[in-house]
């Protein structure tokens, strides 16, 4: 017991020195190590400390010596030297002598920066540690040593270790790729400027004028998406809430019976992965599919443009989003339902409330306070909703006069982004679009998130 109630030693370790101050109040030694990466560590008998501060040094010198400098030079021009027809007079024949690489111009300046900053954080922690321990030296203590370091990291840092993998991982797959793609938008990467063949330089902000700029095609396309896609989104929200809702209250309600089993038929959709439900809605609603051949067949109809008119287009999706959209809804109303104090209700009854207006004085606001952080990740998501404009219309009906065709009337801003790059090989168009959306999405959710009663009153329904 004794063991178990022990309590564990915090750890003896500094906090966080200033650079500035270590510099400024360091001695000798602490200042050559500005320049001499573990030099106040070896001067002080820390040799692993100031062996590892050094290596450190030594690998981005050697780095940036055979392949740093370069890339930088190279991340500034994008290249000189392009792929070059030549013949060969041995062989007589015509050969390509390899040139310049723009894509890997710009991914290695991207990495040669990340390695920079790197470098920079060592260079403060071996600054650091060279003023600890004189500090530690000047106080008549010995300096610590590599073992403590490692008891320490074991005993009160161990989070630490556990986080360093992940975050190099997130640095290496997540923030480098986001920075090299936001890069991508200031150039003209396009299919008139391919690598290896061709070059492809910087060209400021003129992407993002020709994208915002409502008088060009490009501009005009993008402006009728954007509509499209905060039309669509508002709607595949609040009617797969509205209607969610609904649906859950009356399974909820004491008079139905078999509730286990009408929450099972609407929530078997989701067991079937939404591409496959996505892909069979798609051929059902061809001219020519089962919806159109029964319309024929039972009453004489159609067939209905479920893909050619644009009005119809654009209901259908928002309808079939429904299908697959409300039983999440279903299923998160549930449990807000039968988590609602039965006391609100009863206390209501005695002042002799009907049901509406229990419903719009207890039930609603309690479900908008819990579940309006939900919404508005719904309504990002379905900014970005890939899966249902893809796969159900591929954007139909086409509009040739979008820009180049790329785009049709069920486009959203992400699947009109995909033909963008994937089919149409523009790739800065692609990735300013990409950083556009991000500040809408980013935008419109802090905005709505800190007007609402979950973030001003987090306590007011605990």
């Amino acid at each position: 017991m004794a063991a178990f109630g022990k309590k564990k030693k915090a750890s003896e370790f500094p906090d966080v020195i200033p650079v500035s101050e270590a510099i400024r109040k360091g001695d000798i030694f602490t200042k050559l190590t500005c320049l001499i990466m573990g030099a106040g560590n070896l001067a002080r008998k820390q040799i692993i400390q100031g062996l590892l501060f050094l290596t450190g040094e030594l690998a981005y010198i050697l780095y940036m010596v055979f392949y740093g400098a370069k890339a930088l030079q190279n991340f500034v021009t994008l290249g000189t030297e392009t792929q070059k027809k030549v013949f060969n007079e041995a062989t007589q024949v015509y050969e390509y002598a390899t040139g310049d690489n723009s894509q890997l111009c710009l991914l290695y300046g991207v990495v040669t920066f990340f390695v920079t900053i790197g470098f920079i954080l060592l260079w403060r922690a071996a600054i650091r540690s060279s003023y600890i321990a004189q500090k530690a030296q000047e106080a008549g203590k010995k300096p610590i040593t590599f073992g403590q370091i490692l008891k320490d990291l074991k005993d009160n840092r161990m989070y630490q270790l556990f986080l360093l993998f992940p975050f190099l991982g997130i640095i290496l797959f997540t923030v480098m790729p986001l920075v090299f793609m936001i890069l991508m938008a200031f150039t003209n990467y396009d299919r008139d400027h391919l690598p290896p063949g061709k070059l492809f330089d910087w060209v400021g902000f003129q992407n993002f004028a020709r994208v915002l700029n409502a008088g060009g095609a490009l501009g005009e396309t993008f402006w009728r998406v954007l509509g499209w896609t905060i039309i669509w989104a508002i709607f595949a929200t609040f009617l797969n809430y509205i209607f969610g809702i609904i649906l859950a209250i009356i399974i909820n309600r004491d008079g139905t019976k078999f509730k286990a089993f009408w929450r099972f038929i609407f929530v078997l959709t989701i067991a079937v992965p939404q591409f496959v439900s996505l892909l069979v809605v798609n051929t059902m609603i061809q001219e020519h599919g089962v919806i159109n051949l029964l319309l024929k067949e039972l009453f004489g109809v159609g067939p209905l443009p479920f893909l050619t008119n644009v009005t119809w287009a654009r209901v259908t999706v928002i309808v079939i989003n429904l299908w697959v959209g409300i039983p999440y809804t279903l299923l998160a109303v549930t449990g807000i339902l039968k988590n609602i104090p039965a006391e609100l209700y009863e206390a209501a009854r005695v002042d002799g409330a009907n049901a509406f207006v229990t419903f719009f004085k207890i039930t609603m606001p309690y479900m908008m306070f819990v579940m309006t952080p939900n919404l508005i990740t719904t309504f990002t998501g379905n900014i970005n909703n890939f899966n249902v404009i893809y796969l159900l219309t591929n954007g139909a009906p086409a509009c040739d006069t979008y820009y180049r065709g790329t785009a049709g009337k069920t486009d959203l801003l992400v699947t009109w982004l995909y033909k963008l790059t994937i089919d149409n090989k523009d790739y800065n168009l692609g990735a300013v679009i990409g950083i556009l959306t991000f500040v809408l999405m980013a935008t419109l959710s802090l905005i709505t998130y800190r007007r609402t009663g979950s973030y001003k009153n987090e306590e007011g329904f605990s």
